[in-house]
């Protein structure tokens, strides 16, 4: 499934970063953190490969 708009693509691309270790899970907040508790890394990297082309910045 792919992001609806570019604030959700980045916060599956901070939540990816995080669930693979690139990142501290400390720093996450918010979406991201939801996201990187409920998700699979599958799904946040579907998420996050969304092209940002034509999408809205945020959801609404």
């Amino acid at each position: 499934m792919p992001a609806t708009s570019k604030a959700q693509q980045k916060a599956a691309g901070a939540a990816l970063a995080a669930k693979r270790g690139d990142e501290p899970k400390s720093k996450l907040k918010g979406a991201s953190k939801q996201m990187e508790e409920s998700m699979t890394e599958k799904q946040l990297e579907e998420f996050a490969h969304t092209k940002r082309k034509g999408l809205p910045n945020k959801k609404g």
